[in-house]
């Protein structure tokens, strides 16, 4: 895996997944996802929309619909964009959120399709280590990333122009340790140029 992505994800398995506001207790669960379904994500520059499939990845996507539900992916930042690779969401902006959620790791799978342009799949750090943070593949990584175990559950259907407009500016520099204990505080500090997503939702 190129250098980049390889840092990104090596923080995967201490970050995590989270809800849209702190909770002292863990979020209610969600009934089972349909087999398949889309999700609008309005963001600051627009809506994109991502048409999920459970057959491709169905522990991925259990996760995914949970976190959508539960309104997790609500103002989160895209604090890791490196153009012409991928746009990568998913840490809460409220610490006790991600903290949670670190430590519930979905299991590994068979990658059934390609880490192809407009794809989304789980981050990782290792066996058995998938979360919260999800990337969307900005140009195919088919031949880089599908080898590594990066399992792809959804595709951009609407609004790939949206994706490949998030700001990039910052690449890397954002740190995963203080955005799992700061949240948003941290990123609008010293990231206040970040795009982010406004709403999550199942259409």
């Amino acid at each position: 895996m190129r250098g980049g992505i390889a840092g990104v994800l090596a923080a995967i398995s201490l970050l995590g997944v989270s809800c849209s506001k702190p909770a002292e207790e863990p979020p209610v669960k969600t009934g089972p996802p349909p087999a398949v379904f889309r999700v609008r994500f309005e963001t600051n520059k627009g809506p994109f929309v991502v048409e999920v499939h459970r057959d491709w990845a169905p522990l991925a996507v259990d996760r995914f619909y949970e976190l959508v539900q539960q309104k997790y992916f609500d103002d989160n930042r895209f604090f890791r964009v490196v153009p012409g690779f991928v746009a990568q969401f998913g840490l809460s902006g409220f610490p006790k959120a991600s903290q949670y959620w670190s430590m519930v790791p979905i299991q590994d799978e068979p990658r059934k399709e390609h880490n192809d342009r407009g794809s989304l799949s789980f981050a990782q750090a290792g066996a058995n280590s998938r979360t919260s943070q999800v990337f969307i593949n900005i140009t195919d990584n088919s031949s880089n990333l599908d080898s590594q175990g990066f399992v792809p559950f959804g595709r951009v259907v609407q609004g790939m122009e949206t994706v490949e407009d998030i700001y990039s500016g910052y690449g890397d520099k954002p740190d995963y340790s203080r955005i799992l204990r700061e949240g948003n505080a941290y990123l609008n500090d010293e990231f206040n140029g970040l795009d982010f997503i406004k709403t999550a939702r199942v259409q």
